[in-house]
């Protein structure tokens, strides 16, 4: 059997799911590509559309926030496959407000200061956390 070039590791890659040009990039020469080799089906991917950071961005930080992550993990995620800071904020602007994802998740799992604890160990910060608490207080009374 031949040896696969970058260009159909990459396709492989990227039929399971987006990559960034980072990751993609990383995945190739761990894979044993050469990096100069990787670099250009990289650059031939994206050109084609095939691989696009914003689109990977915006996949990846929905998922997480269907998951219940809040915007510092999502960032710490997103920053951590190899995406630029205009990407990651791309992505983070489309997702709902941080404060209603927290009030739906209090909803669910009720307002306790253990949901608390566990929300901001899952990136929500302080602020998004007070607000969904008095939200869903306001809406009690």
């Amino acid at each position: 059997m031949a040896k696969k070039t970058a260009l159909e590791l990459a396709a492989e890659a990227l039929a399971r799911r987006d990559h960034s040009t980072a990751e993609l990039a990383a995945s190739l020469e761990r894979s044993g590509v050469d990096a100069t080799e990787a670099a250009q089906a990289v650059e031939r991917l994206a050109a084609a559309g095939y691989v696009d950071d914003e689109r990977a961005a915006a996949s990846r930080a929905e998922a997480l926030a269907v998951r219940g992550y809040g915007d510092a993990a999502i960032r710490c995620d997103l920053e951590g496959r190899g995406l630029a800071p205009p990407a990651v904020q791309a992505a983070l602007a489309t997702l709902e407000p941080e404060a209603e994802r927290a009030r739906r998740l209090l909803e669910r799992s009720g307002a306790s200061a253990r949901t608390a604890r566990r929300l901001a160990a899952r990136g929500f910060d302080a602020e998004s956390l007070e607000a969904a608490f008095a939200a869903r207080a306001g809406g009690k009374a």
